[in-house]
């Protein structure tokens, strides 16, 4: 990983770095993202990756379905890492080159179901808007219900925190 920020390497972690970072690989098979600039904090690290590791693999949205929420926060915050990272997993998923390069230019994406289109309105508006407005709001609830809902904003929310950390220490995969 590239980044403008001196990363921790695993010869020099602490006990409680090296757990998280073994915990991280354990995961996800690797520690691309912001994980090692979060290791810097250990405090910060654990719950952060305990928070991706749902996001990622334990809500009820099927992978296509968290990749494109992934994918519209990376470019509504143009970040190009998180985009280097999770484009090659939206693909094999099954979204098509036409939707991540909408996508890239933050237009709607056409995508191949209304529900897929519902959850990419409801991650453009949210992250233009900072919220949702009533008609999509009820919209989203009639379609995907209390539950889902929540972990949809949750992934959102979670992805603008890793577009953070990538962007601010020009992170990237190298």
């Amino acid at each position: 990983m590239r980044s403008r920020l001196a990363l921790p390497v695993p010869a020099r972690m602490s006990d409680e770095q090296r757990a998280i970072h073994a915990d991280v690989l354990r995961t996800r098979g690797n520690t691309s993202g912001p994980f090692l600039a979060w290791l810097l904090s250990p405090g910060l690290a654990r719950p952060a990756h305990e928070l991706g590791a749902f996001c990622r693999y334990q809500t009820s949205l099927a992978l296509p379905e968290s990749e494109l929420l992934i994918l519209i926060v990376a470019a509504h915050y143009r970040c190009l890492g998180e985009r280097e990272i999770h484009e090659p997993i939206a693909r094999k998923a099954g979204l098509d080159n036409a939707v991540l390069e909408a996508i890239r230019r933050q237009e709607p994406p056409p995508l191949a179901t209304p529900r897929l289109s519902l959850l990419a309105e409801v991650a453009q508006q949210l992250c233009a808007r900072k919220s949702l407005d009533d008609g999509l709001y009820q919209r989203a609830i009639a379609n995907f219900g209390d539950t889902a809902l929540v972990e949809i904003v949750g992934v959102i929310g979670y992805y603008a925190f890793v577009a953070y950390t990538l962007n601010a220490f020009e992170m990237r995969p190298v």
